[in-house]
């Protein structure tokens, strides 16, 4: 037998694992950008973008700029845009204190439900009105109705979206909440709204929460408490909103695939499951974790930290396989239908927030 070969003559694998993928170039590039992103967060003027879009645009700019990324870099990449990504919305569930959300009363949780309940299907029949690919369009449509590039990133495996759909689609909603941001901003002085329903109306329509901060905070600490109340319970609603849009999904594809099909399946024994992505229900339960109080508040601050440093890394990977051209080419029209929803939604909660008497 051969020196160097096995037992039944094929060559041996000398220094196989040596030749696994190697994630630490690209964990460390993620994680620079998603660092570089946070600093120029805290620059005048940019901090409204928030650090998710920041690291997704120097994503793209790396790209650009110089000529791609490194080959021994993109299994790091990768595994930041999947798996460090969905651990960072398990994170940021300590966020959440679902006993402040059920204090608030029912009129938060209806304003909240009912603009999701809208938005989502104005933005994705604009979008086909406007002839934007459908996966794109319910991407922004759901970053639009309940918390930005969070919500993309978790309902993107639910569509098995493509990374650069969910990266256009992140970024697009991002400039959306920042162009209204600043709207919003300008037009409180004129609105015949008292600080709590400022909040109200900023944390119930607006699309990050970073968007819904940087617009109440110059109006005072009632108006920044109520915007994040009204906000985080929107974000809440991630996981009801994740799992009716995968349940759609599903029997969408069942209903497409004939009734030949579904009948074979229903003898085999239940037909097809409804995949639920583990990090939603992770979502839920780092939320239930922190309402209970098992963990101090301090280190519930730095898991959220942590959290918002991961999906910011994970960004990062899905902006490095974007470039400028893909995105002008997919975000146009996709833009327009978010501009509409955004609209709608901005008068919707308006009117709904003076209706409840939110915030007085």
């Amino acid at each position: 037998m051969r020196a160097g070969a096995r037992a039944d003559g094929r060559p041996r694998r000398r220094g196989a694992a040596w030749r696994r993928p190697r994630l630490l170039p690209g964990l460390f590039l993620t994680a620079l950008l998603a660092a570089a992103g946070r600093m120029l967060g805290e620059l005048p003027g940019l901090g409204v973008l928030g650090p998710l879009v920041l690291a997704i645009l120097l994503g793209m700019a790396y790209r650009e700029w110089l000529g791609g990324v490194p080959d021994d870099a993109a299994a790091g990449i990768a595994f930041s845009s999947k798996q460090l990504l969905r651990l960072g919305i398990v994170l940021l569930g300590m966020r959440l204190n679902l006993g402040d959300i059920a204090a608030a009363g029912p009129g938060v949780l209806a304003i909240d439900a009912i603009h999701i309940a809208v938005t989502i299907p104005l933005v994705c029949w604009l979008a086909g009105k406007l002839g934007a690919d459908r996966r794109l369009g319910l991407l922004t449509a759901c970053g639009t109705a309940i918390c930005g590039a969070a919500a993309v990133a978790a309902i993107a495996p639910q569509l098995k979206a493509k990374g650069e759909e969910t990266a256009v689609a992140a970024a697009t909603v991002a400039i959306l909440g920042t162009i209204f941001t600043i709207a919003y901003t300008l037009l409180q002085p004129l609105l015949p709204l008292g600080s709590a329903a400022y909040g109200a109306w900023a944390g119930s329509t607006l699309h990050e929460v970073a968007h819904a901060l940087a617009a109440a905070e110059p109006y005072g600490e009632e108006a920044l408490d109520m915007a994040v109340l009204v906000k985080l319970t929107r974000v809440a609603m991630l996981v009801p909103a994740a799992l009716l849009i995968g349940l759609w999904t599903q029997r969408r594809k069942l209903r497409r695939s004939g009734e030949q099909q579904a009948a074979a399946a229903g003898r085999e024994g239940g037909g097809q499951r409804v995949q639920v992505p583990w990090f939603i229900f992770g979502f839920l339960a780092t939320s239930g974790i922190h309402t209970l109080g098992f963990v101090p508040e301090e280190a519930a601050q730095a898991l959220v930290t942590a959290a918002y440093l991961l999906i910011a890394m994970g960004m990062a990977g899905l902006g490095l396989g974007v470039d400028f051209a893909t995105f002008r080419r997919l975000g146009g029209r996709v833009f327009a239908a978010g501009f509409g929803g955004s609209l709608l939604l901005s008068a919707l909660g308006y009117g709904l927030v003076r209706l409840f008497g939110l915030g007085g």
